[in-house]
This record gives C-alpha cells, sequence and structure tokens, in this order.
C-alpha cells in the first residue's frame, strides 16, 4: 500500500515538473528559465524582424532585425530590451540611432551586436560600453572614431571587433590593443574613400599590316618539241615466188 502512494506520488511530480519547463527550451535553468512575452516577440516579428531561440536545448534568444530596413529603429529596440536573455542582436542595415542603444544598456547576457552599416556614432558606444558581456562588435562603415573606441576598453571580454570604412585610426587602435590585448581588430583603419573613376585609355592604333610580298611567279617548263617519230620504212616488198619448177615432161615409152 505504502509503495503504491509512493509511485502515484512521485508521477504526479514528475508531471509537474515536465509542465513546468519552458517551451523555449528543454535545459533551461535560473535566468534562462524566463520565457519572452509572445506580445513582445508578436511586435519585433510584425516590424521584419525575428526572435529565435539559440538551439533546442537552450532557450537564450538571437534577434535578428537586418531584415526589417527601415522598420526596426528605436521603436523596435525598446520592445527588444523587454526581452529576457538575449545573447546575439543583429542591427546591420537598420535605422537605430544613439538614443536608441541607450535602450539596449540592459541587456548584460549579449555576447554579439551587429551595427554595421548604420548612423551609430561615438556617442551610441558609450553605451555599448556598458554590455560587459560583449564578445564580437561589428562596427562596418559607421561614423565611429578613436573617441568612440575609448569607451570599448572597460569590455574584457571583447575578441573581434570590425572596424573597416570607419574613421578610426592606426593610432586608437593601438592604444585599444593595449588595453585590450584579445582582442583582434579586423578591417582597415582609414577612411573610405571611392577607387578614382578610370578613364577611358585611348585606343592603341594597330600597325598597318604590312603589304603581302608577292612571291615571283614559278616559270613553268616550256613543253619540250614533241620528237618526230621515224617514218615507216617502206615496205619491202617479197620477191614473187619461183615459177612453180616444170616438171621434165616423161619421155616416151621406148618400143620394144
Amino acid at each position: 500500500m505504502f509503495q503504491q502512494f509512493q509511485c502515484r506520488t512521485l508521477s504526479a511530480v514528475v508531471i509537474a515538473a515536465c509542465l513546468s519547463l519552458p517551451s523555449w527550451g528543454s535545459q533551461a535553468q535560473g535566468e534562462d528559465a524566463k520565457v519572452p512575452d509572445p506580445a513582445v516577440v508578436d511586435a519585433i516579428r510584425k516590424s521584419g524582424g525575428n526572435v529565435m531561440p539559440l538551439a533546442q536545448n537552450d532557450s537564450r534568444l538571437d534577434v535578428t532585425l537586418h531584415l526589417a530596413g527601415e522598420k526596426a529603429n528605436d521603436a523596435i529596440l525598446a520592445q527588444v530590451a523587454r526581452l529576457p536573455n538575449v545573447v546575439w542582436l543583429n542591427l546591420a542595415g537598420t535605422k537605430v540611432t544613439d538614443q536608441g542603444l541607450e535602450q539596449l544598456a540592459g541587456l548584460k547576457s549579449l555576447e554579439k551586436l551587429h551595427l554595421e552599416r548604420t548612423e551609430i556614432t561615438d556617442a551610441g558606444l558609450a553605451h555599448v560600453a556598458k554590455l560587459e558581456n560583449l564578445t564580437y562588435l561589428n562596427l562596418y562603415g559607421t561614423k565611429v572614431t578613436d573617441a568612440g573606441l575609448a569607451h570599448l576598453k572597460g569590455l574584457k571580454k571583447l575578441t573581434q571587433l570590425y572596424v573597416w570604412q570607419t574613421e578610426t585610426t592606426d593610432a586608437g587602435i593601438a592604444v585599444l590593443k593595449e588595453v585590450l590585448p584579445k582582442v583582434v581588430v579586423i578591417g582597415a583603419a582609414i577612411p573610405f574613400t571611392p577607387p578614382p573613376k578610370e578613364e577611358p585609355k585611348p585606343e592603341e592604333k594597330k600597325p598597318d599590316p604590312k603589304p603581302e610580298e608577292k612571291k615571283p611567279e614559278e616559270k613553268k617548263p616550256e613543253p619540250k618539241p614533241e620528237e618526230k617519230k621515224p617514218e615507216p620504212k617502206p615496205e619491202e616488198k617479197k620477191p614473187d615466188a619461183k615459177a612453180e619448177e616444170k616438171k621434165p615432161e616423161a619421155k616416151p615409152e621406148e618400143k620394144k
């Protein structure tokens, strides 16, 4: 009787535990167990973005807005700031501003941040500096300068930084690397300048073709005069056949 009661109690506990697991990850614990507000997720998706768990067994979030275009602005960042455990955030090519980044200062779990091809400046990096777990930052094609890089000195976990086509310099990058020796800075440290237009090259005059050398005509050998065949010799007249020799006439028989 006691064993039956114990089994029933154990089954109830297992069922309750299963029902309490979040749908965003089967192994989520602690902070990871927080489920994002469906209304927030729906608002981000309607703007052209997406919210997904990192993996089937990892409920931390990957938020992408790089395909949303002009719809992704500071207003949508207010929605992103309400999500728990955002680890990856892609804002490439969006209309976010320095003021909008201030709303992300509370995303302490953020590790990867894409800001390439945005209007972000040095002022925006002052807010990014509060994301203490950041390991990856892409600033390609922004207006960031050496002053902006100085804001990043406190990001001790930063290992990858993209500064191609920004206004940073070799000197500014060197100063940052003195403080963060593990960071790999990728990209040219000079402002982007469009390549000069190539002027069409004048057409090269082709040398006149050499006149064809006329080969001397080979003289055909003159035909040899036909050799005259010797005229046939007149047929030699064969002597007439000897007249038949006349037989001697038979002598008259002598009378006995």
